[in-house]
């Protein structure tokens, strides 16, 4: 069998790593290369995120390639959205990202929409929907709190587009991860020029547009000679995690709505156009970049973000009881009985000092019985973010041009068998788990795609079926 080698490089808000990826005989295969944390920073009041911790460890991944005498075809980086970097005129680095995460722009959409554009005019001119980390929102709160870093930038990078600027030089500004951002007009293909003069930007502040697909650049000079590799082409994939995720969906037809699941839920459909109407407006829907000139008409969930933080939690303060195994500790589900239901996209469960303390909260505020032990903790919050899918299928079901027969549900959270079963049950549809690693497998067959070995984007889900086991949940 002849392969050829990719790296996917695939980047979380916990957790990072390299995906070695080979494609024969009409099959991929992929292999855990690296991992490594991707801790977020308090500093100073506020938090960021270490991006030369992150370009270290990529060039480490790039040296191990070197050292088993691995010949690459590509390189291909996707991360979070909505984030961005500052670098110089000097091509400096300029200060540490912030995070999403960091509570500096609480209020920032209010003060936005009272200030610089009414609501219903950004929604219709971008048709994201309405968070306040997005963007749009982090760079107006930074502009108005006289952030030294915006003021010198001389270019403003998405993480994904920062990091192939470290490594090759190139400034770009990748659609998908760009369309996170609530700058992006999907009509016009680009950032809108109305959006960016309320922040007193110019377009050269970004980088050249670019598709997923696109060869963006080689390594630079310097990051070859560090790792011993030559000019390897660095591609553009759907550098936002979520578009390669979705592009991973090994769906035969249209017939479905897709969740990403893991730290957030992504729940939505491919759409051939933007879906920007009074009820997705109403209903807070955003439509996202993805391949082919696609949109991922979508709703952000708080997802097992949740539970992660309970965990955490469990970890610190009673870990004896805490199973280290988290499928066991998740199979406590179904020996609770507590019938109460949360709100996961309510304010309180974004960052809260407590996750245990704020779910108490609700329920009290609810009239609703309190949790007694983790089992029904994670029964509670398993049977919540079932119920929350069930209701934004209804929704989207009113709103978009679908027929949803099936909920094909990708990434690390399709493996936690008792979510995929509770979810069925609330959807009352099937529900097809799998495949776990898909951000990392659409990052590296659209690598492929781009070196001619795969056609269409329905020969790509094709190769998935063959190439992963996947799992069909039945209602009860």
């Amino acid at each position: 069998m002849c392969s050829t080698y990719y790296l996917a490089v695939d980047l979380g808000a916990t957790s990072g790593r390299t995906v070695l990826a080979t494609f024969g005989d009409g099959r991929v295969t992929m292999r855990e290369f690296t991992r490594f944390k991707n801790p977020q920073i308090p500093l100073g009041g506020h938090i960021f995120w270490d991006l030369p911790h992150l370009y270290n460890e990529i060039v480490d991944a790039l040296r191990k390639v070197k050292a088993e005498g691995i010949t690459l075809t590509s390189i291909g980086i996707d991360t979070w959205g909505c984030d961005v970097a500052f670098f110089g005129r000097d091509g400096q680095l300029l200060g540490l990202p912030y995070c999403y995460r960091d509570p500096h722009t609480d209020g920032a959409m209010e003060r936005f929409f009272a200030e610089q554009m009414p609501q219903k005019e950004l929604y219709e001119r971008t048709g994201i929907q309405f968070m306040p980390f997005n963007t749009l929102f982090h760079l107006d709160t930074l502009r108005r709190e006289g952030c030294t870093a915006l003021a010198e930038a001389d270019k403003i990078l998405f993480i994904p587009d920062a990091l192939i600027y470290m490594l090759t030089g190139e400034t770009v500004c990748e659609y998908t991860v760009a369309s996170t951002s609530q700058m992006l007009n999907p009509n016009l293909g680009d950032l809108d020029p109305a959006i960016l003069a309320t922040l007193n930007l110019g377009r050269d502040k970004f980088g050249r547009m670019v598709q997923p697909g696109q060869q963006v650049g080689v390594l630079s000079t310097q990051v070859q000679e560090v790792t011993g590799l030559g000019a390897v082409p660095i591609v553009a994939v759907g550098s936002h995690d979520t578009a390669s995720a979705v592009a991973a969906v090994p769906a035969a037809n249209g017939n479905y709505a897709y969740l990403s699941c893991g730290t957030w839920s992504l729940l939505g459909i491919e759409s051939p156009k933007p879906i920007i109407t009074s009820d997705s407006y109403r209903h807070n829907f955003t439509n996202e970049g993805g391949l082919d000139g696609t949109i991922r008409f979508l709703k952000n969930i708080t997802g097992l973000w949740i539970f992660e933080q309970c965990r955490k939690e469990w970890i610190a303060t009673m870990p004896d009881a805490i199973p280290a195994d988290v499928n066991e500790l998740n199979a406590q589900s179904l020996t609770s009985i507590c019938q109460s239901l949360i709100n996961p996209d309510d304010p309180r469960f974004a960052h809260p000092a407590s996750m245990t303390a704020a779910i108490c909260a609700y329920l009290t505020e609810t009239g609703q019985p309190l949790p007694q032990t983790p089992a029904d903790y994670v029964r509670v919050i398993f049977r919540s973010l079932a119920a929350r899918y069930a209701e934004i299928i209804g929704i989207l079901r009113h709103i978009a041009p679908v027929d949803i027969q099936r909920l094909h549900v990708i990434g690390g959270g399709s493996r936690n068998e008792f979510l995929m079963q509770f979810a069925a049950d609330a959807l009352q549809l099937p529900v097809i788990a799998g495949p776990q690693e898909g951000t990392a497998l659409g990052n590296a067959l659209v690598q492929v795609r781009a070196a001619g070995h795969v056609g269409s984007l329905a020969d790509m889900r094709a190769i998935i079926s063959q190439s992963v086991e996947l799992r069909t949940f039945i209602p009860s």
